[in-house]
C-alpha cells in the first residue's frame, strides 16, 4: 500500500508533493459530493414521491412520514461512524472510502426501483426505510473518514481552506440535488413526477456513484503501517479512556451545528412551501441561489480560520446564531418576496458557513492518528443522529400541532450551548501540527 504520510504536511511541500495533495483532495471530494447528493436527492424529492409511499390525504401528514423515514436513516450513522471509523483507523482511509460509496450505490438503486404502495401494500415504505438505513450507514461512515483524509492531506496553514472543500462538495451534492428537481421541472409536469420522475435523480446518483468509486481507487493512504497496527487503533475504549473531553467537545457543538445546518438546507425548501406558501417551483429556484453561494462561502470562511483560528470561528458561529436564528426563520415564515427570501436565507447560511467550512478540521485536530477517523465520525454521526436528523420531522411535529414558532426556539438554545461548548475548543490544534 503506498502512503501518503501527514507527518509531511508540515514541511515546506515540493511542487509534486503539491499537485498530490490537491488531487487526493479532488479525488476524496468527488466520492463526497455523490454520497451526498445520494443522500439529499431523498429530501429534495420528497415532496413527489411521499404519496406514493404514504396514502394519506393531507400533505403534511405525507411529509410528516417521509421525514420519519429520513430521520431513521440518520440513526444507523453512529454505527456507521462506528464501523467505517473503526475501519478506516485500524485497515486505512482509503478502503473505507471505496466501500462507503459502494454501499450509497447500492441504496440509490434500491429506491430507485422500487414499487409503490398500490403495488406492494406496506413493503412499498419498508423497502424505503431499508434504503435509507442502508445509505445511513455509509453516510455514517463517509464523513468522519473523509474529514479525516483531507485535514491529513492538507498543507500546514492552508488546512482550513483545503478541508473547507469537504463541505463545498457537500454542498455541492445539495446543489446538484435540486438542480436535477429544478431541471425535471421544466421537463415534466407535476404528475409525471409524482408518478415516475422522482425516479430519475436516484438512477443518476446511482450512476455517478461507480464513477467515484473508480476515483477513490486512486488514493494513496495516509496512515502507517505502525499506526494501524497499534493497540488502541480505531478503539472506542481508547477514546473514552484519553480523549473523553474531545468527544464531548465535539458531540456538543456538532450537535447544534448539525440542528440549524439541516434547518436552513433541507428543511428550508418545504419551510418556503408549507409555512410561507410559495409554489414548490419558485421554492427551488430560492434554494437553488442559497446553495450556490453557501457553497462557495466555504474556502473563505475556511481561509478565514487560518488567520483567527478555529476557535474564533466556532465562538462567532454559537454566538450569531443564538441572537439571529429567530428573527431569520420568523421573517421567513411570513415573507412574499422570494428575494426576500434569499436575502435572509443567504444571511443565515453565512453564520452557518462559519461552522461547516472548518467542520472536518476542527474535529480531526482534536484526536491523534490512530483514532482520528473513529472519533470524529462517531462524535459527529450521533450528534447528527439525535439532532440534524430530527430536525425536519420536530418542525413538522411542531407545525402541526400549531406551535412551529418553538421549534425556532430549540434551534437558540441548541446555538446557545454550541458558544458555550466551544470555549472547550484548543487554541492551537493539537495533533496534527504533531504527528508520529
Amino acid at each position: 500500500m503506498t502512503n501518503l504520510s501527514p507527518s509531511t504536511a508540515d514541511a515546506p511541500p515540493t511542487a509534486g508533493e503539491e499537485r498530490k495533495r490537491i488531487f487526493a483532495i479532488v479525488a476524496a471530494s468527488s466520492g463526497n459530493l455523490v454520497e451526498w447528493f445520494d443522500f439529499y436527492i431523498y429530501a429534495f424529492c420528497a415532496i413527489y414521491f411521499a404519496s406514493s409511499f404514504f396514502p394519506k390525504s393531507d400533505p403534511t401528514a405525507q411529509l410528516l412520514n417521509t421525514a420519519g423515514v429520513f430521520a431513521a436513516g440518520f440513526l444507523m450513522r453512529p454505527i456507521g461512524g462506528w464501523l467505517f471509523g473503526r475501519f478506516a483507523d485500524k485497515h486505512g482511509r482509503k478502503t473505507s472510502m471505496v466501500i462507503s460509496v459502494s454501499m450509497m450505490c447500492f441504496g440509490s438503486l434500491l429506491i430507485a426501483s422500487l414499487p409503490t404502495y398500490n403495488s406492494i401494500g406496506a413493503w412499498a415504505p419498508a423497502l424505503l426505510l431499508v434504503a435509507r438505513l442502508l445509505q445511513g450507514l455509509s453516510v455514517g461512515g463517509e464523513y468522519g473518514t473523509t474529514a479525516t483524509y483531507m485535514s491529513e492531506v492538507a498543507l500546514k496553514g492552508r488546512r482550513g481552506f483545503f478541508s473547507s472543500f469537504q463541505y463545498v462538495t457537500l454542498i455541492g451534492g445539495q446543489l446538484l440535488a435540486v438542480l436535477v428537481v429544478v431541471v425535471l421541472q421544466q421537463l415534466l409536469d407535476e404528475q409525471e413526477l409524482k408518478r415516475w420522475g422522482w425516479r430519475i435523480p436516484f438512477v443518476i446518483g446511482a450512476v455517478t456513484a461507480v464513477v467515484a468509486l473508480f476515483l477513490r481507487r486512486t488514493l494513496q493512504e495516509t496512515t502507517s503501517a505502525a499506526t494501524r497496527g497499534s493497540k488502541g487503533a480505531g478503539s472506542v475504549a481508547e477514546i473514552f479512556r484519553n480523549h473523553k473531553a474531545a468527544f464531548f467537545t465535539v458531540l456538543g457543538y456538532t450537535a447544534g451545528g448539525s440542528l440549524i445546518f439541516y434547518t436552513f438546507t433541507t428543511y428550508m425548501q418545504k419551510y418556503l412551501v408549507n409555512s410561507a406558501g410559495m409554489s414548490i417551483k419558485t421554492a427551488s429556484y430560492v434554494m437553488t441561489g442559497c446553495l450556490f453561494l453557501y457553497m462557495c462561502m466555504q474556502p473563505l470562511f475556511g481561509a478565514l480560520s487560518d488567520r483567527i483560528g478555529r476557535r474564533s470561528n466556532m465562538l462567532m458561529f454559537g454566538a450569531l446564531g443564538a441572537v439571529s436564528t429567530v428573527p431569520i426563520l420568523t421573517g421567513l415564515g411570513a415573507v412574499n418576496s422570494p428575494l426576500a427570501a434569499f436575502a435572509l436565507i443567504t444571511l443565515a447560511l453565512a453564520i452557518v458557513s462559519l461552522y461547516t467550512s472548518i467542520s472536518g478540521i476542527v474535529k480531526a485536530e482534536m484526536f491523534p492518528t490512530e483514532v482520528r477517523a473513529l472519533g470524529v465520525g462517531l462524535a459527529y454521526a450521533v450528534a447528527n443522529a439525535i439532532f440534524g436528523g430530527s430536525a425536519e420531522y420536530v418542525a413538522l411535529g411542531l407545525k402541526s400541532i400549531g406551535h412551529e414558532s418553538n421549534f425556532y426556539w430549540y434551534v437558540t438554545a441548541m446555538m446557545v450551548i454550541v458558544f458555550l461548548v466551544s470555549f472547550r475548543l484548543p487554541r492551537q490544534a493539537k495533533y496534527l501540527h504533531h504527528e508520529p
